[in-house]
């Protein structure tokens, strides 16, 4: 797994890591260690699936507040996606970014 820091604190853009031979190729989506080693809580709450039959619908508008808060991996498997963060921790060096 490849882990790129975001401008969000505590947010990571998270790339395959693939190991390839004749067969084809291999990669992790997701390891316990290397999530907590960047303070990801990896006790996993929910696991879904959404598919879109219409281009540029608008799938969801998350809102989390302590003690509440989960994290969150979202992946696409085909086409493409717009997914914002936006950090309303006032606490945070992020603060009001997107």
């Amino acid at each position: 797994m490849i882990f790129t820091a975001t401008q969000l604190e505590g947010a990571w853009l998270i790339d395959l890591e693939p190991r390839e031979d004749e067969r084809g190729f291999f990669a992790r989506i997701w390891c316990r260690h290397e999530l907590a080693a960047r303070g990801l809580d990896t006790d996993i709450a929910q696991e879904s699936l959404s598919s879109n039959r219409h281009r540029g619908t608008v799938r969801g508008l998350h809102f989390q507040r302590a003690p509440h808060e989960e994290t969150k991996i979202v992946r696409c498997t085909r086409g493409g996606i717009f997914d914002v963060i936006v950090d309303l921790r006032p606490q945070s060096a992020s603060y009001l970014r997107w």
